[in-house]
């Protein structure tokens, strides 16, 4: 990225905050951009072959809240990510990352969270300290399990589809604010599944086609019941 650009980037910039550096065939994280940390507010470098964030440059971005990095090559994110505390939306798709930063944790403005299409194995424990999580995405990773520490996210929705996922923990019944659960294509058997989660959650919707099971068989258990209740009182108002 030139000077010459550079100087059209930054009019833009300076009327609506967003930039938009989508599918360029970028190898690297432009360095260019840092000129523009004090203004910026949106940046959507998807549709890459970016490999990786240069620490000292994100973390000067402290104005941005929604950051696209879909379809690059990242396999990690660096710690200096974490500077962003106005950041509420991440996205992440199809990338190769196999776990989060410790400090993950620290991006308490993130309400949205796409890691679809990652090389993530298990579910990260940094998500339980985001107090305004809404909406995580982790479909297509290779997730084995729902840890017992699951009950401390403060997500609406969930998305687990196409994962290894054969074991839950009965505490998913009792995260405080999920109403949408997809486990869709995994490797879940009926007797691992949590009859808590049926009798006793605040979900609306439970997703599991493409399990070890057919819904059939879901319909005969104890507190399926009390879920269609659920379901039928918040039809319409659904994704």
């Amino acid at each position: 990225m030139g000077n010459t650009g550079l100087g059209g980037l930054l009019v833009t910039t300076e009327k609506n905050g967003v930039i938009q550096l989508k599918g360029l065939g970028l190898s690297a994280f432009p360095p260019d951009l840092q000129k523009l940390s004090g203004c910026l507010r949106g940046l959507d470098l998807s549709n890459n072959k970016i490999e990786s964030i240069p620490p000292t440059v994100i973390g000067t971005f402290l104005r941005l809240t929604s950051l696209w990095l879909d379809d690059n090559q990242l396999m990690g994110l660096p710690d200096e990510l974490c500077y962003l505390r106005r950041l509420e939306r991440l996205s992440l798709s199809n990338n190769r990352v196999r776990e989060l930063p410790s400090t993950f944790g620290q991006l308490s403005a993130l309400k949205t969270l796409n890691l679809s299409g990652n090389r993530l194995r298990a579910l990260p424990p940094q998500l339980c300290c985001l107090p305004l999580l809404e909406v995580v995405d982790l479909s297509n990773n290779q997730i084995r399990d729902l840890p017992d520490f699951v009950v401390a996210m403060q997500v609406v929705e969930l998305n687990l589809n196409q994962n290894w996922i054969a074991q839950i923990s009965a505490n998913v019944a009792y995260c405080p604010r999920l109403k949408v659960l997809r486990l869709e294509r995994n490797w879940l058997e009926l007797a691992t599944l949590p009859r808590a989660i049926l009798r006793d959650s605040q979900l609306c919707l439970l997703a599991v086609d493409g399990n070890l099971f057919d819904v059939e068989q879901l319909e005969q258990l104890e507190g399926y019941d009390r879920y269609t209740a659920r379901f039928a009182a918040a039809e319409g108002t659904l994704p």
